[in-house]
């Protein structure tokens, strides 16, 4: 009996009916047995096919499970191999589960946990897909993998097919020393490297970017001339070209990556005054830039936290100036509170201007968020009046410029108080003028919302009264301002001239802009550590100066600085020279001066007018 025939039964008020139709009860008992027999061999036969039923489709659920748990397995594998999640979570989550503690390091402190950087917030396309969609991000991308020449998985770039064949360009890093869970490494130059790095140094005192080109097509890798040539690049408004340059140097310096060097331990130090580190930590910088203008603040934000990760105690790119308008930027309130919180106690991040301003609106901004219980609220918002009014109370000259840049206008009783008027500006120093003017230019923006403005309105006539009223913290902060914000350090001067915001690089002193500043190299540190030194140039005399020139064709005694040292150099190695120091080249290029100046013979040009004038004074006026 088929399953079809069991559907096909008589339906009694839609159910299937147990017993014979009404003909067949008329009928005789034998007819009745034989059809009582058949009924209950079709009802056996009808469950055991039933069951068997029933059973194949419990196997075919079966499968299809075993199929999507394997396809699930395929996908975790794929993402593994994709780089698209992170192992140490994959570890943690296994851990949960069984129960098992893993051997290891020691968890890592407050202070590195705020240092972790997650790998797959460093790609941007991570950020995008969140905003745009998967399709829309690797749609373009899927055609190209398939013909993707480089199959070695960065994690800072993704190579690309148009970049030249990469071939190790004779970089490479070393661990120097392990001390108190802290790894210190440095990159080195070979030989090869090293003579590139000279040709470099002479393409950049021509001041000809061809130069730089040219070396680039022999050394399509050398880390400096490509952060050079960005720079060129971006100057001439090629932001794409700009940033491909960008991304293929971080390209070459994470192929030369230490095997134990990680980038999301927090646990891994470079020495910014090696030269050979610095590349690393611009192309860094400047990676960051592009990501932030390009709408990616998240992972700006992540390698912000790099940066500082490599030398947080020094800061030689003073990236604590950046992090909180990046953390505001990306929504990461949370983080940057955090931060806040658990390096007050041995950084004072409250003296700086962004961290005293920024902090205060990360905890407003918390509350203003309808998804948290109302307490949390309330008590976010009383948090950040308590901090906003202690800000504007130790940096007063902050906000007349806000509202200016922010095109609101003050109440009268605020524009012409004393602590809030124009002396507020004027008594600043440099040192400060300079912190205030770099929040400004920065991150303005962030205050123009009028719910923040009529929270700030509040806290301002809130502080004037606590000034009228003669409240001791007005005073303990006014003496604190003069004492700390005497002058700037160098590497707060190296970050504004990167940050290029014109109102602070206007306020740079002297000292700063009147040297040559270099985009491969800014401000490089006093104590500079050189692992190997550019030889001395001879210069020819074609290639000398013009006036060193003028000087020998009528001297041909004269000696240049450059030719002195040279001799120097030759005596010392027992040339022929006589190694004149600079006293002796000095006298002898004066002596030289005064006998030309002596033999010099002045004719009276008017003699001839006179003789005509006045034929008899002379004895032959045609001679």
């Amino acid at each position: 009996i088929n399953t079809e025939e069991l559907e096909e039964e008589p339906m009694v008020n839609g159910d299937k009916s147990d017993c014979v139709p009404s003909d067949t009860v008329v009928s005789g008992n034998k007819g009745r047995a034989k059809h009582g027999n058949t009924e209950t061999k079709t009802d056996g036969e009808g469950v055991d096919r039933a069951a068997a039923s029933e059973q194949s489709n419990s196997t075919g659920k079966l499968r299809k499970k075993k199929k999507k748990q394997k396809s699930k397995k395929s996908t975790t594998g794929e993402t593994l191999e994709n780089g698209l999640e992170d192992i140490d979570r994959i570890l943690e989550r296994i851990e949960d589960r069984g129960g098992l503690a893993r051997p290891g390091p020691p968890p890592l402190s407050s202070r590195k946990h705020v240092l972790h950087v997650e790998h797959r917030h460093l790609n941007p396309d991570t950020e995008l897909k969140r905003y745009f969609g998967a399709r829309a991000i690797l749609g373009e991308q899927r055609p190209r993998q398939r013909q993707r020449v480089y199959p070695k998985s960065m994690w800072l770039t993704t190579p690309k097919s148009t970049w030249p064949r990469y071939s190790k360009p004779g970089l490479s890093m070393r661990l120097l020393e392990t001390k108190k869970g802290l790894s210190s490494f440095m990159f080195e130059h070979s030989e090869e490297y090293q003579q590139v790095q000279h040709k470099f140094l002479a393409a950049v005192e021509s001041m000809e970017p061809n130069n730089i080109v040219v070396l680039l097509q022999t050394s399509p890798y050398h880390v400096d001339s490509l952060l050079q040539l960005s720079d060129a690049c971006r100057l001439q408004d090629d932001q794409e070209m700009a940033r491909d340059l960008i991304e293929r140097a971080l390209y070459s310096m994470e192929c030369a990556f230490h095997p134990l060097f990680s980038l999301t331990s927090g646990t891994c130090r470079l020495d910014y005054r090696r030269p050979e580190n610095r590349s690393f930590y611009l192309a860094l910088y400047k990676q960051m830039i592009f990501l932030e203008k390009r709408g990616c603040p998240r992972t700006a934000l992540e390698y912000c936290k790099l940066i500082l990760s490599l030398e947080p105690d020094e800061d030689p790119l003073c990236m604590l100036l950046l992090v909180d308008h990046l953390a505001l930027r990306a929504r990461s309130y949370d983080y940057l509170i955090c931060l806040f919180q658990d390096w007050e106690a041995h950084r004072n991040l409250s003296q700086l201007p962004n961290f005293a301003f920024s902090v205060p609106l990360a905890y407003f901004l918390l509350s203003q968020q309808a998804d948290h219980p109302q307490s949390e609220r309330s008590a976010a918002r009383e948090k950040a009046s308590v901090l906003i009014r202690q800000a504007l109370i130790m940096f007063p000259g902050v906000l007349m410029p806000l509202l200016e840049y922010c095109s609101v206008r003050p109440d009268t009783a605020v524009a012409n108080h004393h602590f809030f008027g124009p002396n507020a500006q004027i008594s600043q120093s440099p040192a400060l003028s300079q912190l205030v003017s770099l929040y400004l230019g920065r991150s303005h923006f962030l205050w123009k919302e009028p719910a923040i403005m009529s929270w700030l309105e509040e806290n301002v006539h809130e502080v004037v009264q606590a000034v009228d009223s003669g409240d001791p913290a007005v005073g303990a902060c006014e003496s604190r301002r003069r004492v700390l914000y005497q002058r700037a350090p160098r590497n707060i001067h190296r970050h504004v001239v990167l940050s290029e915001v014109k109102e602070a690089v206007a306020t740079l002193p002297p000292d700063v802009t009147t040297q040559s500043v270099m985009g491969f190299d800014p401000l490089p540190p006093t104590d500079t550590i050189y692992s190997y030194v550019r030889p001395e140039r001879q210069t020819p005399v074609g290639q000398a100066n013009t006036v060193a020139l003028f000087f020998r064709s009528l001297l041909p005694n004269y000696t240049t600085e450059e030719d002195r040292l040279q001799e120097e150099r030759l005596d010392e190695e027992g040339g022929i020279a006589d190694g004149l120091d600079r006293v002796q080249g000095l006298n002898r290029l004066m002596m030289a001066v005064r006998e030309m100046m002596a033999n010099f013979q002045f004719n009276d040009l008017d003699l001839p007018r006179r003789d005509r004038e006045n034929p008899e004074n002379q004895e032959n006026p045609w001679i």
